[in-house]
C-alpha cells in the first residue's frame, strides 16, 4: 500500500471532497482523483461514494481511516525522533484551535512561555466563533466548550473557568446597578447573536429569560469591548477582566457561571511531540486560568 495514496485518501476523507482536499496536497483534483481510484484498485474495495454534494466514505473507507491514521501518526513521530535537540526542545509548527475568548486572553500568555522555552518550535492560534474541524486538520488539536460527541476525537477535561456579569463603571454611575436579574429583561444586554451559537455552553443570556440582545457579536472579544464602551451589561469571563479594567461585577451572588474548557485531539495514536504539546499547554493553561481569575477575585 502506497503511502503517498494514503495521505491522499485522509485528505479527502477529512475535506469531504476533492478540491478541498487537493489545495491542502498542492495537487489538482484530477490528480487527487486518480490517487483514490489507484488506492481502491489496490485495495479492491470502494472507499467513498460520491456526489455531486462531495465524498462520503464508505464503510470500507471507515475501516481503513484509522489504519491510515496510524501511518500518519508513526511517520510523523520518526519525524519527530529527528526534529528534538538534546535538551528535548520542540521544532516544527503546531497550531492550535480555540474560541476566540480563550484564544484572545489565555493562549498568548501560555503560548508566549512555551515559545520561549523552545524557541525552534512555531505555534500558531486558530481563533474561531465556532467549533474547529479536526478532521479536517484545520488544527492539530482544539480546545472547545463542550466534549465531542464522537469516538474519532478523544477529550481530556481541561479547566473550569468562570463568567460574571458585568458593566462599566461609566454605565453603572449613568444607569445605576440593576437591583435583580429580573431587572436585566429591561436594560440592554451585551451577548451573541442568537443564531450564531455554535454551542449550547455559550447561550448564557437563556439562562436569565433574556430573549432580545440588542448588542450582539458572535466574537467574546468584541462583547468584552462594547461593555467597556458603556454599551450595556454583558456576560463575560473572568480571566478577561484583568485586561478590562473599567468593568466592574454586577449582581455577583445572583449572576454567576462555571463552564469547562476541554482539550481535543485526535482518537489515535499521538505522536511524541504532540504528546508533549497537550502536556505543556494543559499544564500551561490550568496555571494562567487560576492567576486571572484570582487577581479579580
Amino acid at each position: 500500500m502506497n503511502w503517498d495514496d494514503l495521505r491522499v485518501f485522509l485528505a479527502v476523507a477529512r475535506a469531504e471532497g476533492l478540491s478541498g482536499a487537493a489545495r491542502g496536497l498542492r495537487l489538482d483534483p484530477a490528480t487527487a482523483g486518480r490517487r483514490i481510484a489507484r488506492l481502491e484498485r489496490s485495495l479492491g474495495a470502494v472507499l467513498f461514494a460520491k456526489s455531486p454534494q462531495g465524498y462520503t466514505l464508505t464503510e470500507a473507507g471507515q475501516r481503513l481511516v484509522p489504519r491510515a491514521e496510524a501511518a500518519e501518526a508513526a511517520l510523523r513521530e520518526g519525524l519527530d525522533d529527528t526534529g528534538s535537540d538534546g535538551a528535548g526542545r520542540l521544532s516544527g509548527t503546531l497550531r492550535i484551535g480555540a474560541p476566540d475568548g480563550c484564544a484572545n486572553y489565555l493562549l498568548p500568555q501560555v503560548c508566549a512561555r512555551i515559545g520561549a522555552a523552545h524557541p525552534d518550535l512555531d505555534l500558531q492560534i486558530l481563533a474561531l466563533p465556532r467549533v474547529v474541524n479536526l478532521s479536517r486538520r484545520e488544527a492539530d488539536l482544539a480546545i472547545t466548550v463542550s466534549a465531542p460527541e464522537t469516538q474519532r476525537l478523544r477529550a481530556e477535561r481541561l479547566s473550569d473557568y468562570r463568567l460574571s456579569l458585568v458593566a462599566s463603571r461609566e454605565w453603572i454611575a449613568r444607569n445605576g446597578a440593576p437591583p435583580g436579574f429580573e431587572a436585566l429583561k429591561e436594560v440592554r444586554m451585551i451577548g451573541y447573536i442568537p443564531d450564531m451559537i455554535f454551542d449550547a455552553e455559550l447561550d448564557y443570556l437563556a439562562r436569565f429569560g433574556i430573549a432580545r440582545v440588542p448588542l450582539a457579536s458572535n466574537a467574546a472579544s468584541v462583547q468584552v469591548n462594547l461593555a467597556r464602551a458603556g454599551a450595556g451589561l454583558a456576560i463575560v469571563h473572568d480571566f478577561a477582566l484583568p485586561a478590562a479594567p473599567e468593568l466592574l461585577r454586577v449582581l455577583p451572588d445572583q449572576v454567576r457561571l462555571t463552564r469547562t474548557f476541554w482539550l481535543v485531539t485526535h482518537a489515535g495514536p499521538r505522536d511524541a511531540r504532540l504528546e508533549r504539546l497537550t502536556t505543556l499547554l494543559r499544564d500551561g493553561m490550568r496555571a494562567e486560568i487560576a492567576r486571572l481569575e484570582a487577581s479579580v477575585a
